[in-house]
């Protein structure tokens, strides 16, 4: 199944874009499913159909959902108190009743990651078009179940189930009831769904839209987002310049005439570095399947957003190995990166990824740095009591 995630700037009209999307591809004859991660149904608002968290069968090749954050909720604090429930009698805890229990906050982002996991896994439909939250918050988002298993790992590393044989003894010796096994059967189950959601955003044939209003803020929030993205190594397969207004009515001395020149430079700019795709502006906001259809949205591909992280061997001729990592957009003040370990802590503005660095490297020091042509150069000298040793 091909994926598009859909983000941009809050205000851009993503959702909108995402709505389009999904209609033109199901118009012609591709099943698809529309997901959608508001609180507020702009999904439906779009569409002209309100959506919830039942599948809303939009036509008959095209189905929008948004996930019921508070029901999901709900459903895994009940799961999570009947597993635990040897744990809780102990500490004498009072059980909660799901009706009083309100999603704290990140639950909306848990549902949308549960909800992209499970349509994948079913398999109903050609297309998914997910409607992410805006850029900062989709890039939180996509970065979670990566971040989620390394805590996972961290907590509870697999080589402490080996001690599952002693626990019983441990338990008589102690007086007291040693973790249960639900803690690592939990843990376990996370495991493989924070995986098979990694897996849908880093499938060759998932690809990243943004979404920007071509202005001066649309401008800094593509930059910001394009280096976030090359940080998660993801790369936007278009650029959608949305609500473009028409230069053939911006005549000398109009209001237009202000706007469309500052929506020429800005447009000129991207397309320097982006695969630019613009849709004009209806004059209001689209509501319904006709306004949609009339939004000259980009077809589907399968082109690959993937970013590749090569390692560079230059052992001969300069004694290093040269990580590249793409970080285009990326400026120089604003990078940093610390070595911790066998993972490297790389920060990008307001952007920060913890990776583990390649078996090679990790028998390696840092020998130095530099940002050139929109691309991290990193070097690593061999560690002389850890790399073999020529004869």
């Amino acid at each position: 199944m091909r994926t598009i995630l859909i983000t941009g700037p809050g205000g851009s009209g993503r959702t909108t874009v995402a709505a389009a999307t999904a209609l033109a591809a199901a118009r012609e004859g591709t099943r698809t499913l529309v997901l959608g991660g508001d609180r507020t149904d702009t999904l439906g608002a779009a569409l002209g159909v309100p959506t919830g968290a039942t599948p809303t069968q939009v036509s008959e090749t095209l189905t929008a959902w948004r996930p019921d954050a508070a029901l999901s909720f709900r459903e895994d604090l009940a799961g999570f108190q009947e597993r635990a429930s040897t744990a809780l009698d102990l500490l004498g805890a009072s059980r909660l009743d799901p009706e009083e229990v309100t999603p704290l906050p990140g639950a909306e982002e848990l549902a949308l990651l549960r909800a992209l996991r499970d349509a994948a896994l079913a398999e109903r439909h050609e297309l998914l078009v997910v409607d992410l939250p805006a850029t900062p918050q989709a890039l939180a988002l996509l970065s979670l179940p990566e971040e989620l298993r390394r805590y996972l790992r961290r907590l509870i590393p697999s080589e402490r189930q080996a001690a599952r044989a002693l626990r019983p003894v441990l338990g008589r010796l102690a007086g007291v009831p040693m973790p249960a096994e639900w803690l690592y059967e939990t843990a376990a189950r996370w495991d493989v769904e924070l995986a098979a959601v990694e897996a849908v955003v880093d499938d060759r044939e998932t690809v990243v839209r943004l979404v920007a209003e071509p202005g001066p803020a649309g401008a800094d929030a593509v930059r910001a987002a394009t280096v976030a993205l090359a940080l998660r190594g993801l790369r936007p397969d278009l650029l959608i310049a949305n609500r473009v207004l028409p230069e053939a009515e911006a005549t000398a001395g109009s209001w237009l005439d202000g706007p469309v020149t500052q929506q020429r430079k800005v447009l000129e700019e991207w397309q320097q570095d982006h695969d630019v795709h613009g849709v004009g502006h209806l004059g209001r906001d689209p509501r319904g399947a006709d306004d949609l259809a009339a939004l000259a949205v980009p077809a589907v591909n399968t082109t690959a957003s993937t970013v590749e992280w090569p390692v560079v061997d230059r052992l001969a001729e300069d004694g290093v190995l040269v990580w590249h990592i793409p970080l285009p957009g990326a400026v120089r003040d604003e990078l940093d990166l610390v070595r911790r370990g066998d993972e490297l802590v790389l920060t990008a503005g307001q952007f920060r990824r913890i990776v583990p660095l390649p078996s090679a490297l990790r028998r390696c020091g840092v020998d130095g740095a530099g940002l050139r042509d929109g691309e991290l150069r990193i070097r690593f000298a061999p560690d002389p009591d850890l790399w073999p040793r020529t004869r």
